[in-house]
């Protein structure tokens, strides 16, 4: 093994880590904890009252999204692998798609569960969000696949994309906004893996390396963060209070799911900038 291989890996090892504990978070706080359920599902309830005119932008959105996800993920790396010949890459971005949507499956039916809180109905567990994944693993085959120059541009589109559909998934009550994180999760940990095998198959670096590091998606995720915050304090007090304000959780959830899908898109594109 080169050195430098082993240090180009170490940064995606660390990002595949981190994604993981973050996962465990979401899931053992949002499901295991009865105020996680609550805050989570007043989230959900607020979407229902205050969806408005988006419920038909996000059922027509959602019924087109796994068709239009796969066709569009296709076309773009048919006609990227036919210019830049780069078949390795191609492999381990569909394998990491793949094991994205696989494991989300497999996560949500066989190994997490979702305790009855005396929250909600006793819905099965609904976590990770499996159209959030689909979304996002597509935005990932791309995003490796492509130029490095274009990987930054690669990076907002996907987040828009990915933002977009899980959002939708809350307002067409498919999901709760820790579904779309933990979906979110799920791809960006396998992203990190792709890394880690990219880095070991020598893959050549980028020339010059990519020094665009999205802060607009930086401080949309920094600003979003700290209202979802302050919007889910606001509903955790309220219901220790016997209150509830819905559309604020509504809000902090979807302000939530930006966050994460800006954050998540800008340290992947901070993660891939040495690698072609």
């Amino acid at each position: 093994m080169r050195v430098g291989t082993g240090l180009r890996a170490t940064p995606f090892f660390w990002g595949a880590l981190g994604t993981a504990a973050a996962f465990v978070v979401v899931y053992l706080v949002f499901v295991r904890s009865y105020i996680g359920q609550l805050i989570d599902e007043r989230a959900f309830a607020g979407a229902d009252v205050w969806k408005g005119d988006l419920i038909e932008f996000a059922h027509a959105f959602l019924n087109a999204l796994p068709v239009v996800s796969v066709v569009l993920a296709c076309i773009i790396a048919v006609i990227v692998v036919a210019i830049r010949r780069n078949w390795g890459v191609f492999v381990v971005a569909v394998a990491a798609a793949a094991l994205a949507n696989g494991s989300t499956q497999l996560l949500k039916y066989t190994v997490l569960s979702r305790p009855e809180k005396g929250v909600d109905t006793g819905l099965s567990n609904s976590l990770p969000s499996g159209h959030t994944t689909v979304a996002a693993s597509a935005a990932l085959v791309v995003f490796l696949l492509v130029s490095p120059r274009f990987r930054p541009l690669a990076a907002v589109l996907g987040a828009v994309f990915s933002v977009a559909a899980g959002a939708s998934t809350l307002v067409e009550q498919w999901h709760r906004p820790s579904d779309v994180v933990a979906g979110l999760l799920v791809v960006a940990f396998w992203g990190c893996i792709a890394g880690i095998v990219l880095s070991w198959m020598r893959v050549e670096p980028a020339d010059p390396p990519v020094r665009t590091r999205l802060w607009p998606l930086v401080w949309v995720a920094v600003v979003s963060g700290a209202g979802s915050i302050v919007a889910l304090a606001v509903t955790y007090f309220s219901a220790e209070a016997g209150s509830s304000h819905l559309f604020v959780a509504y809000a902090g959830g979807v302000a939530a799911i930006v966050a994460a899908g800006c954050a998540l898109a800008a340290l992947g594109n901070r993660l891939y900038r040495t690698l072609g």
